[in-house]
């Protein structure tokens, strides 16, 4: 893990910021070029798990963190207000692909080609609690064709999960189903899968820059939404999916983090067995 400090020409430290490198997190990333505020970050881009690693263990200051990770560390982190990727319904990247109804699913093999513990833990709960179900979990890469030679289901995430979803599981004959869907139609609240986080340490000792680095995550949020085709037809330029595809995805999710998100937090927590101790705590407002 890269832990050195890079630093600006006035000497003074430049925040350690973690990107998510799927889909789902450019409308977060895209604007910060546009408003200038990305030659102010020291960027690491990685899977969301182990930018999760990397903030709880010091590695980045400021960053991601899977819904999981933030619940079992929350002694050591602050939430950012209103930035987090969920959903409040279906969000198309965090899916179970599967040969047979969930139902019947107990004792069958499902494979787990996600590398976010949230999604995985979201997708166990929805299996035993609300279909009854145990099946014979295992992990292997998120290809879903080979996947399916030996399991009768499948969880994907990110990018992996948009491609098996959208262009694998039809021409398999296989049925999607959608993980933020599953969770609102059995809760009624949406779902948080990451939220955005600083060290403690490092509030207490920079509470300047990671205010500054939360507003610039706002504003590029908001000019990434105000021109969300722009966006879309820009990322449809290196990715397998078009722009109209990615216009619909960036308007599905949900980017934000206020009070009816904290219920479905806590709602997660509470049904995952959590302590009360294990809430979100969010960053004061000036």
């Amino acid at each position: 893990m890269d832990t050195s400090v890079q630093y600006e020409g006035n000497g003074r430290a430049r925040p350690r910021v973690g990107h998510i490198q799927f889909l789902n997190c450019v409308p977060l990333y895209w604007g910060l070029a546009r408003t200038g505020a990305l030659l102010d970050l020291e960027l690491t881009k990685d899977t969301p798990e182990k930018l999760s690693s990397q903030l709880v263990e010091g590695g980045l200051d400021i960053g991601p963190v899977t819904l999981m990770e933030y619940l079992k560390h929350a002694d050591q982190l602050v939430a950012l207000p209103d930035i987090a990727v969920g959903c409040d319904g279906p969000v198309m990247s965090c899916v179970i692909v599967s040969q047979l109804p969930l139902d019947r699913l107990d004792g069958q093999r499902v494979a787990l080609g996600s590398t976010s513990r949230t999604s995985v833990r979201l997708a166990e709960l929805l299996l035993t609690e609300r279909y009854g179900v145990a099946p014979d979990y295992y992990r292997c890469p998120p290809d879903l064709s080979l996947m399916m030679q030996e399991a009768q289901a499948a969880v994907l995430i990110g990018d992996a999960a948009l491609r098996a979803s959208l262009h694998d599981a039809p021409r398999l004959g296989l049925e999607v189903h959608d993980l933020g869907q599953m969770w609102k139609d059995w809760t009624g609240l949406p779902f948080v899968f990451a939220i955005w986080a600083a060290r403690r340490d490092y509030l207490a000792a920079h509470p300047d820059a990671v205010r500054d680095v939360h507003r610039a995550f706002l504003a590029s949020r908001d000019l990434s939404l105000e021109e969300v085709a722009k966006v879309a037809e820009q990322a449809a330029r290196w990715e397998s999916f078009d722009e109209t595809l990615l216009e619909r995805y960036f308007t599905t999710l949900d980017f934000s983090l206020g009070q009816d998100q904290l219920t479905g937090i806590a709602e997660f927590a509470r049904r995952v067995g959590f302590p009360p101790a294990a809430r979100v705590e969010l960053l004061p407002t000036l």
